[in-house]
């Protein structure tokens, strides 16, 4: 087992240089200039001399080796640098909405499982049955209703429920509060956008959970324990659930990964200025820096999931030896 945890973050590193090196010469490819952005964004005319002189200041005119050996050891040593944009420190952009986006990720993923493990059981152990339709078009709406549409849907429908019984209409509070400051008010605004991306992906999840539960339910160690006249609920719970969990965890934490940045229009419907919502920015004004760092944050969180994954696999199906 240590043989394997060490040999798989060795192998991260590769993963992450790999990543490193599409990113950073990707962006070059880019058509636009910071600068120019910068000095002529508003449409005025920008003194050629004054675009070059920033181009120095920034580091773009050094050798495109030079600038990628100082991105990856910023990388290792964890000073990502400033932003070519606003100037600022990657690390306090990133930082003041990391921890939003954790929070929704986290909250979604528990939405998730919490609708998807139960809905795809109770789908697999009525299969046929007027529940096991209902199960299924509920899954089906879920994927097939965009999250934002959902969000837009949710924001409504608070509004008119509490115009109806309270006589003043709500919204969920625009500013971030961090759950250590005002647990409620956090609550009040992340619990709607978890819910909306949450169920949007439990959809995937209750397909998946029925699917492999079935075909768990079918094999030989099932009948076996049914004919040694095991509870239905024993071996649900005991041996077919557990085994048919592998491809589920696997759905859940790809997604989770995904949720880390990849919620920018759920983040511009609820107004959360979130990792997602500053991608976009960073993009839009050609910010290297910026847009290199977050996207080896993502790949990151990729790479650490899958390892966390494949390590609950073991817990999970104990036929699985790591050698």
């Amino acid at each position: 087992m240590y043989k394997y945890i060490v040999k798989r973050v060795l192998l991260m590193i590769p993963t992450l240089i790999g990543a490193a090196v599409l990113v950073f010469f990707l962006l070059r490819l880019i058509p636009g200039d910071v600068c120019e952005l910068r000095l002529a964004g508003s449409g005025l005319y920008a003194d050629p001399a004054e675009i070059e002189l920033c181009r120095t200041n920034l580091g773009l005119n050094d050798p495109v080796f030079i600038q990628f050996a100082d991105f990856v050891i910023g990388f290792l040593i964890l000073d990502l640098g400033d932003s070519m944009w606003t100037g600022k420190p990657i690390t306090f952009e990133i930082g003041l909405r990391f921890q939003l986006s954790l929070q929704v990720a986290f909250m979604a993923t528990f939405v998730a499982v919490l609708i998807s493990i139960p809905l795809g059981t109770i789908s697999a152990i009525k299969q046929d049955t007027w529940i096991d339709y209902v199960v299924r078009i509920f899954s089906i709406a879920g994927i097939a209703i965009p999250s934002f549409w959902l969000g837009i849907m949710i924001i409504l429908g608070l509004l008119i429920l509490t115009q109806k019984f309270l006589g003043t209409p709500w919204m969920p509070p625009i500013e971030y509060v961090s759950p250590f400051e005002d647990p409620l008010g956090n609550m009040a605004q992340l619990i709607w956008p978890s819910v909306a991306t949450g169920y949007r992906y439990s959809a995937v999840a209750t397909r998946m959970t029925r699917s492999a539960l079935l075909e768990v339910l079918r094999e030989d160690y099932i009948r076996t324990a049914r004919a040694k006249g095991l509870l239905e609920k024993v071996i649900i719970n005991r041996h077919a659930l557990k085994n048919s969990l592998l491809p589920v965890v696997t759905v859940i934490g790809i997604e989770f990964a995904f949720l880390m940045g990849g919620l920018v229009v759920t983040e511009q419907v609820f107004n959360l200025n979130g990792l997602g919502k500053l991608f976009v920015e960073s993009v839009l004004n050609n910010d290297y820096t910026m847009t290199q760092a977050l996207v080896m944050i993502v790949v990151a969180v990729f790479v650490f999931t899958n390892f966390v994954v494949d390590l609950f696999y073991a817990w999970l199906d104990p036929r699985i030896r790591y050698g």
